[in-house]
């Protein structure tokens, strides 16, 4: 995988949370809907897959990749998409979705709702660390998106996806640990563990959620030939994660310079196709 090249699109999507990218008048426009644990986020691309805009905000409505708010998961879509609109100065009508590896139909057409009750044509559904791959491209290793609530594998061999899974560990559980050990509220703890200078401080505190999601990476790749663990989504910009993960797995582990926005984005890419 060519990490500059992964790097450079990223710190591009980075950029459009502020400014928004020139795009021709005629020019069609996509979205990638992320409805996470603990951010919901549109990446709005062109045809030529590149990033226009961005915006997202915390929210509680989601529990491990499930939406348990309809109505305020539908409120932030609606109210994202209209800023977007507003800096854009056009109408967004295609979206793309995805979800964790696994989720039942059930819940995979609430996601749906969401975004078509928020005004834009659903085109294109797909699990998390299969849409992240479209920012990654990356032929054979496991592609591991750690985000508030779930942990997601996908295994690719010769570009195509050998197995995937979800489960529930992620960002909130290191939060949760964390308000425990310092005897304050998850939101204050939320605000802690997304300050850099104190990662180092909290790592051991945190290593053995890490070390557990470690041991569900290493569950579910024994079976296969894996030699690159990719780690992605908003828990990974935790400090050091990467270092624990291929100490208890024993396989070299990577991750972009900021793996939170890699899913949105190559959702929003997988919108395109």
């Amino acid at each position: 995988m060519d990490f500059d090249r992964v790097n450079k699109i990223i710190k591009k999507t980075e950029n459009t949370l502020n400014e928004a990218v020139d795009f021709s008048e005629n020019e069609e426009l996509f979205v990638g809907v992320d409805l996470g644990t603990a951010y919901i986020v549109l990446v709005v691309v062109n045809g030529k897959k590149e990033p226009i805009a961005c915006e997202m905000e915390f929210a509680q409505v989601l529990r491990d990749g499930l939406v348990v708010d309809y109505i305020g998961a539908l409120n932030i879509v609606k109210k994202l998409k209209e800023k977007l609109e507003k800096r854009l100065g056009v109408e967004l009508y295609k979206a793309a979705i995805a979800v964790p590896p696994g989720t039942s139909k059930g819940d995979t057409k609430t996601h749906k709702y969401v975004v078509e009750g928020a005004g834009m044509e659903v085109v294109k559904i797909l699990d998390e660390p299969t849409a992240a791959n479209a920012v990654l491209q990356i032929n054979d290793g496991v592609i591991v998106d750690i985000g508030g609530g779930t942990t997601g594998i996908s295994i690719l061999e010769n570009e195509k996806v050998v197995h995937t899974a979800d489960e529930a560990t992620g960002g909130t559980h290191l939060s949760l640990v964390i308000a425990g050990n310092y005897k304050v509220k998850f939101e204050e703890a939320e605000k802690i563990k997304m300050n850099k200078t104190r990662q180092s401080e909290l790592l051991p505190i945190v290593r053995p959620v890490i070390q557990k999601v470690s041991t569900i990476i290493k569950n579910n790749i024994k079976d296969y030939n894996v030699d690159q663990i990719y780690l992605i989504g908003g828990t990974c910009c935790f400090e050091g994660i990467e270092e624990i993960v291929e100490k208890e797995t024993g396989i070299k582990t990577r991750k972009p310079s900021n793996p939170f926005l890699v899913t949105p984005l190559g959702i929003a890419m997988n919108c395109c196709v």
